[in-house]
């Protein structure tokens, strides 16, 4: 009987830092799955800026052939330590969590709160856009890689809502376009939804623990990422100080999605009778009051980000994403 070929170990965590505590991990997970509700906020942001970007992706590239050889022979150990399942397992409880209690007040404010909601992350992706800078390559490829990131970035959240069935093949693929977004600091796949004429149709099926919504579109969320991870993980190793120049282009651009003042030009109702919102553009704080009030929600965004990476230190998280 042929022996079955080796197996390829898990590529090992940075050794910058050492293993993030379960507590910490549950907290990184919460904070994604807030992130992720949210049109215009990245859950990759939030990865990024509570440093577990790169075991992230580590943790997700496990999931290949080499595990199926691993689980076929019943190495339980062995798949274990490939996806990293001690990082994985809270951190997913967390998101999971996170999206099932938010994504109802979450979804309110985002309906008659906006301002105040999106103050509030504007201030973070600016904090986090302060602290992931230092980690990108500064050149002249540097500088390109970045002002394409800002370029792809308007391009995507200055695209028109359209209108898409609801049928398990749409939720499918736009499951796997959304979780590469959600992925990838400063593009929403929330806001993607969005744009597909999905994100009301899904949050619903999140509400109501809909299979014939939930399903295909989990499905689609799996294939996404275990296919676009692969690529993102290479160019990360290969081109590390560029990619996350491009990265923080993507955030600065989605800045103009989260900017919380705003007038509505073109909008529509969904069959409940929902506003939906198909175009808008800028505008000024309408006083004062709101402009002090805007303020502060992103100031303490900023001092979130700040206290977050004193936090890192202490958990022993440091690479930042690296």
């Amino acid at each position: 009987m042929t022996p079955d070929p080796p197996v390829p170990t898990a590529p090992a965590a940075p050794a910058a830092s050492r293993e993030p505590s379960l507590p910490y991990m549950v907290l990184c997970g919460l904070a994604m799955g807030a992130a992720d509700v949210v049109p215009g906020v990245s859950g990759g942001s939030m990865a990024f800026i509570l440093g577990i970007y790169g075991q992230l992706l580590e943790a997700i590239a496990g999931f290949d052939l080499g595990l199926l050889a691993l689980l076929r022979r019943g190495d339980w150990s062995a798949a274990a330590a490939r996806v990293h399942l001690g990082f994985l397992v809270p951190l997913l409880a967390g998101l999971a969590v996170s999206v099932l209690l938010l994504v109802r007040p979450i979804t309110w404010l985002y309906e008659f709160q906006p301002v105040l909601l999106f103050a509030f992350f504007f201030g973070l992706i600016i904090g986090a856009i302060l602290l992931i800078a230092r980690h990108a390559h500064w050149g002249w490829q540097g500088l390109v890689a970045m002002a394409a990131g800002v370029a792809l970035a308007l391009l995507l959240v200055t695209r028109v809502p359209v209108t898409m069935p609801h049928d398990p093949f749409t939720l499918f693929w736009s499951g796997a376009v959304a979780i590469m977004a959600m992925i990838l600091p400063g593009i929403s796949g929330s806001f993607l939804l969005l744009v597909l004429g999905q994100y009301q149709h899904v949050m619903e099926g999140v509400k109501g623990l809909d299979p014939a919504v939930l399903i295909p579109f989990a499905l689609g969320c799996a294939v996404g990422l275990i296919s676009f991870v692969r690529l993102l993980r290479w160019l990360l190793h290969h081109f590390h100080g560029q990619v996350v120049a491009l990265l923080v282009g993507f955030m600065a651009g989605s800045l103009w999605k989260i900017w919380p003042f705003r007038t509505v030009l073109e909008s529509t109702h969904n069959a409940k009778g929902k506003l939906i919102v198909l175009r808008d553009a800028l505008a000024a704080p309408p006083s004062t009051a709101a402009l002090l009030v805007a303020a502060l929600l992103a100031a303490l965004g900023v001092a979130l980000v700040v206290g977050i990476e004193q936090l890192q230190r202490r958990a022993g998280v440091e690479e930042m994403g690296g």
